[in-house]
């Protein structure tokens, strides 16, 4: 590195070099002057202790020493200095925009963009020039195409005249159309001609509305008259067929292998009416057939429960729709069914009424008594006023008031069964009526011996008071052998269907 002492030194060499080399080195080199000024050392000086100096110590360590009252003056000097360079407290007044008139604003606003709640425009607005004449009337467009829904309580003819057609068009729409009307939540697609004033309802066109699940059907204008098409749509009646391992829950996992709910719940309702419910394990197999119709167009409709089925490795439970209106081919109508003539009971879970078992058959403790007694039948809590359905077909043997059961009915079943229907508000039916099961035959009630609203259900078998909810029900009918033939071929047909 090349220093200031090195050059000094070499400088001093130089002028000491024989005679020979002076004044080469004299011409190469320019003499050093032989010290430095007062004022340049003394700049020196400062420049090198001004540099080596600490500033701007930390204030918060060596209080009171030179260093920090070194930095204080400095902190200070900085503050003094900013204080006298601020230009004070006065606000800086800027150059505002100047104010627009209204025709700059107008045409600013039109070339802006703002929401239209505010006033929004597109382009330039011009004024109407000298080829622009006003209009006597709004022209019409030649066609509307709009939609209606046939609404509940609705007809065609009083839907389509909403939607402006005329009441004459909309009566020949209607007899046209006969016995296919769409049902409430049918949507109608329209298309509306051209009228010859504004004073008349436009001519109906064209009129597209699905008339069943099989059938859509379309209105069109023929000359001055009207025509029907008919369409009707491709449909697969192939039934749903869903089986799966019960798991944590029965319900839950029928609706995730695909079952509506509706369905699920009637099979639920079967299987209750059969077995209690408490004793379907995570590990038993469900099985379940319903109607089901698949149409061209996408549109799924499942119908009836048609079978159920239940595997619990030792035993199977398999009930069939069969009865009034359900023949070989299915149908709304009739009960689910065991082969061995096991019917399915109507009412909540097999039980007479909706609602909660408080006390169950057998000795207990007894609320009002206070001593053990027996308890020939089930207490059923549920609502005061709900109705009270027969458990299964029957004549009313007695209808009246029976001591401690207060408001009582008796029906006698086939088979040597009987049951009876104790502390009712009211009763439904008299003595001697025949009952259907699932009919109300009385209301929930409070009176004889009781503690509060809730239905006293006993049933007897050959005059023997028996559990309730453990009474086999194979002894309700006994079906003619060809017809368990027919409901066992159509339960192997239904279980042969595809699995979905």
């Amino acid at each position: 590195m090349f220093l200031r002492e090195q050059q000094g030194l070499e400088w001093a060499g130089a002028g000491g070099a024989g005679a020979g080399g002076a004044g080469a080195a004299a011409t190469r080199f320019p003499a050093a002057p032989a010290q430095h000024p007062l004022r340049e050392r003394l700049r020196e000086r400062v420049r090198v202790g001004a540099t080596q100096t600490d500033w701007v110590p930390d204030l918060g360590r060596d209080i009171g020493s030179r260093t920090w009252w070194r930095g204080l003056a400095t902190c200070t000097a900085l503050c003094a200095g900013a204080w006298w360079l601020s230009p004070g407290w006065r606000p800086i007044v800027g150059a505002g925009a100047p104010a627009m008139t209204e025709a700059a604003f107008e045409e600013a606003r039109t070339q802006s963009f703002a929401p239209l709640a505010l006033g929004a425009t597109t382009g330039r607005r011009m004024a109407a020039g000298a080829l622009v004449r006003p209009l006597a009337e709004t022209p019409e467009r030649p066609q509307i195409e709009l939609t209606a829904a046939i609404a509940d309580g609705d007809t065609l003819p009083g839907a389509l005249q909403r939607a402006g057609v005329g009441g004459r068009e909309a009566a020949r729409v209607a007899a046209l159309v006969g016995g296919a009307a769409p049902r409430p939540g049918t949507v109608l697609s329209l298309t509306l001609g051209r009228r010859p004033t504004k004073y008349q309802p436009r001519p109906l066109e064209k009129l597209d509305f699905r008339a069943a699940f099989d059938l859509n059907m379309t209105v069109l204008r023929a000359g001055d008259g009207l025509t029907v098409v008919h369409r009707p749509i491709a449909i697969d009646r192939t039934p749903l067929h869903v089986r799966g391992i019960v798991g944590a829950s029965l319900y839950r996992s029928a609706r995730a292998a695909g079952v509506p709910a509706r369905v699920v719940e009637s099979y639920l309702k079967a299987l209750g009416a059969h077995m209690p419910i408490e004793r379907i394990a995570a590990s038993d197999t469900f099985d379940i057939v319903a109607d089901q119709q698949r149409a061209a167009t996408g549109e799924v409709e499942v119908g009836a429960l048609q079978y159920a089925g239940l595997d619990q490795g030792r035993r199977k439970v398999t009930l069939v729709r069969w009865g009034d209106r359900a023949d070989d081919d299915g149908g709304e109508g009739g009960t689910l069914t065991d082969p061995g003539g096991q019917v399915e009971r109507q009412g909540t879970m097999g039980m007479p009424v909706a609602g909660r078992v408080t006390s169950t058959f057998g000795m207990r403790m007894h609320p009002l008594l206070g001593f053990m007694r027996m308890h020939k039948g089930t207490d059923i809590g549920a609502p005061y006023g709900s109705p009270i359905y027969a458990a299964m077909d029957g004549v009313v043997q007695f209808a009246g008031r029976s001591g401690g059961y207060g408001n009582f009915v008796k029906l006698a079943h086939a088979g040597g069964l009987a049951s009876g229907y104790g502390h009712m508000s009211r009763f439904a039916v008299g003595t001697g009526a025949r009952v259907r099961r699932g009919q109300v035959i009385g209301y929930v009630g409070s009176t004889g011996i009781s503690t509060g609203p809730h239905l006293h259900w006993e049933v007897w078998q050959n005059g023997r008071p028996v559990n309730p909810r453990a009474i086999s029900m194979s002894s309700l009918q006994t079906l003619p052998a060809a017809t368990i033939r027919a409901m066992k071929a159509k339960i192997a047909r239904l279980v042969a269907t595809p699995l979905r």
